[in-house]
């Protein structure tokens, strides 16, 4: 199952002496923290974070997404962000380096606005690893360390700096070139089917009338897992005899039935929140699955 990982579970797994850096905005504009990582021997399952993380690892492994994986066996800086699923599996040898996690609210001000979605490190679909050479190394393992001494002090303005030096981070691998070829996983397609069958679950309940569907479409799915749309469409039908298109139509379905038969919202509340630009296209899509309109299928539960 995939999991998404909070801040708050993070910090269980991963516990820290001052408390108060626990709090998602222990800077005043967001979360920021930095570690040494330590050793793992564990082989951790698919999992998504609501937070950033920028890793320069040291030590062999492989790092897994939804249909490939690259053998990292040299220092390589790692991104992950909260829209790809990926784990982390580590090799033979010791594992030394440093993190940091945080969270949009920290990098972005207001002339930043978008600045992570822009970085073409954390985008869907992207490469999300840079290899290092000794000089690169040695420059960015000098800037984390210094991101640790800042994280410790008690300089006023030092949030100010450590966004800056995470600038610095980015901006550097932005300037090498990062991996572009990848292994393919030989039990992709069930993988990539139970991702997007988890992340088709995540879409619900609705529970109020502001509430609606993020993802609506097979390509909507694609993206937030970080493949091509027809392989989605290939690996689900292959491993489900159903298309992608027709498990979001029955689920978005039974979320209708639920939706009409168990509160008082309008016909169109209920078909913004199921992702219909209008009421009409609801009615014309309920209808051709149960037919009977949404209204029709409203007084037909009130009479039971």
């Amino acid at each position: 199952m995939l999991i998404t990982e909070t801040l708050e579970e993070f910090y269980r797994r991963y516990p820290v002496p001052n408390q108060k850096v626990f709090a998602e905005n222990n800077t005043g504009q967001g979360h920021f923290n930095v570690f040494l990582r330590i050793p793992c021997d564990n082989r951790w399952s698919f999992s998504r974070r609501d937070f950033y993380k920028i890793a320069l690892v040291i030590g062999n492994g492989k790092m897994h997404y939804a249909d490939k994986w690259i053998t990292i066996d040299r220092p390589a800086l790692v991104f992950s962000s909260p829209s790809v699923p990926s784990f982390w599996e580590p090799g033979p040898g010791p594992q030394t380096g440093w993190f940091c996690l945080f969270t949009q609210a920290f990098i972005e001000s207001h002339e930043h606005k978008g600045a992570l979605q822009d970085f073409p490190l954390f985008q869907v679909g992207g490469s999300h690893i840079v290899f290092l050479n000794d000089a690169q190394l040695a420059f960015l393992s000098a800037t984390l360390g210094k991101m640790m001494e800042e994280m410790d002090s008690d300089y006023v303005h030092k949030y100010d700096l450590l966004r800056n030096y995470l600038y610095i981070l980015m901006h550097e691998a932005l300037k090498i070139a990062p991996v572009t070829t990848y292994e393919t996983n030989t039990s992709a397609a069930a993988r990539i089917t139970n991702l997007f069958l988890e992340l088709l679950e995540r879409q619900f309940p609705i529970d109020s009338p502001g509430q609606f569907l993020k993802l609506k479409t097979a390509n909507n799915y694609a993206q937030s897992l970080a493949v091509h749309t027809n392989h989605l469409n290939r690996s689900v039908k292959e491993v489900t005899g159903k298309t992608t298109t027709q498990h979001i139509s029955e689920r978005v379905l039974i979320e209708a039935y639920a939706l009409l038969k168990h509160t008082d919202w309008s016909i169109a509340q209920i078909a913004n929140g199921l992702g219909f630009d209008e009421p009409a296209y609801f009615a014309n899509f309920f209808k051709k699955y149960t037919g009977l309109s949404p209204v029709m299928s409203r007084l037909a539960g009130i009479q039971k």
